[in-house]
């Protein structure tokens, strides 16, 4: 808990910076495009975080958004698809692709950075072949305006994504910290040989840990395809597994496995989304949103680090 106490604290305080700075920062409408941008990303930031508390990591998150976004598209405008049917289509590949990846994972005894590397060059590839690399897009939402007002709508003034995040975020909650399975993945994470010896199907663990991830990777991909309202194969979702991995990190998930909390992410998700916006409002050329967030990525594991070596030297 020190730890989501911590950058909470730290999240307050860059709020309240930025408002000093620039009084945008608290207007409405800047609120809540914030609100609706941390749902986007937080989404998938959730599962990704599952998989790295497995000691794993997924880098195909953003070639998954890609398929995912052109095959919703196709389904919704050129197969003229029930948009139920659509969107149960881009969870469904998403959910199964995690599964491969679990199965690579601890039946072949791959490395998770080799099996999703490749993944991130593959789905991308697939993705601009059936797209013929040309963009995708929406028009004017005929036939399915009630998947685009649940994937990008609001609800009381709040956007869609931000609420599902809430929903999600409380589900997961309690499947980390209230269940059987979120002690069997802490475990597994500490230590697999360990939670193997005591009887926990860690197989089971972990694959069921990239199919979470694959689900909610998939629920990201409708809600951002919406929000861009275009796909373009080749760029769309490009380094998202990096915001993911970031705000986990940032979060408190430990790259080595074993540690992590759903609270923690969100507010990882939030931070990130926060310097992002600090960026933008000072002015800050845009190219330089990848170094401020390498910087944060790197103080947050080196913060990690200190503080692995601060609690193993306490007696």
């Amino acid at each position: 808990m020190k730890k989501e106490l911590g950058i909470f604290i730290l999240l307050v305080v860059l709020c309240a910076v930025t408002a000093s700075i620039n009084p945008r920062f608290i207007s409405p409408t800047n609120l809540t495009n914030m609100a609706n941008v941390i749902g986007l990303f937080g989404v998938f930031s959730l599962g990704l975080g599952l998989v790295i508390i497995t000691g794993g990591i997924d880098l195909s998150v953003g070639s998954i958004c890609a398929l995912t976004g052109v095959l919703l598209s196709m389904a919704l405008m050129e197969w003229k698809w029930a948009w139920p049917l659509a969107a149960l289509l881009v969870v469904a590949i998403p959910m199964a692709l995690g599964w491969a990846h679990g199965t690579l994972v601890t039946r072949m005894k791959m490395q998770p950075f080799i099996v999703t590397l490749c993944g991130l060059l593959l789905y991308r590839g697939v993705a601009r072949f059936i797209a013929n690399d040309n963009t995708k897009g929406f028009g004017g939402g005929e036939g399915f305006a009630a998947l685009r007002s649940l994937a990008s709508g609001k609800l009381l003034g709040v956007p869609m994504p931000f609420v599902l995040l809430v929903v999600i975020g409380f589900i997961l909650w309690i499947v980390l910290h209230r269940s059987v399975y979120g002690r069997y993945l802490l475990a597994v994470g500490r230590n697999e040989e360990a939670a193997r010896f005591s009887g926990i199907n860690t197989r089971l663990v972990i694959t069921g840990a990239y199919v979470i991830a694959g689900l909610l990777t998939g629920i990201s991909g409708i809600m951002i395809a919406f929000y861009t309202n275009s796909v373009s194969p080749s760029n769309h979702g490009n380094f998202y597994e990096l915001y993911g991995i970031a705000a986990a990190v940032l979060g408190g998930c430990s790259l080595r496995g074993g540690e992590g909390s759903i609270i923690g992410i969100i507010i990882g998700t939030a931070l990130l989304q926060v310097l992002q916006n600090l960026v933008n409002l000072l002015g800050i050329p845009s190219s330089l949103n990848f170094a401020v967030m390498g910087a944060v990525v790197l103080l947050g594991v080196m913060a990690d680090q200190m503080l692995q070596r601060r609690s193993a030297a306490i007696p």
